[in-house]
């Protein structure tokens, strides 16, 4: 029978903390990249051509902020996925030890 174990459980566990800080930390960027925080305006990729042929000037920066505050909420839903893989892998990894062979 094929096992699914694929990384030992220091590893697995390793894998769930940094999920867990990957999606707090994204899932804050996502939420000040959806309120429009100016404090992050360097990490909006706009050009100078964007603010110039704009006719109503905050409209397409504020759609840029949106689009990077979805990305991020992406990249946390990720995390949560490698989280659950993570974690099937530390329950197959304590299943492994009580199993004899």
């Amino acid at each position: 029978m094929p096992s699914l174990l694929f990384c030992g459980p220091k590893m697995a566990a390793c894998g769930i903390v940094i999920s867990i800080w990957g999606v707090i930390m994204l899932g804050m960027l996502g939420i000040f990249f959806s309120t429009k925080s100016a404090i992050l305006i360097e990490d909006v990729p706009f050009t100078e051509e964007d603010i110039r042929n704009d006719k109503n000037p905050p409209g397409n920066i504020y759609g840029l902020y949106t689009q990077v505050g979805i990305n991020c909420f992406i990249a946390a839903g990720i995390y949560v996925a490698v989280g659950a893989v993570s974690l099937c892998q530390v329950r197959l990894n304590k299943r492994q030890e009580y199993m004899v062979t």
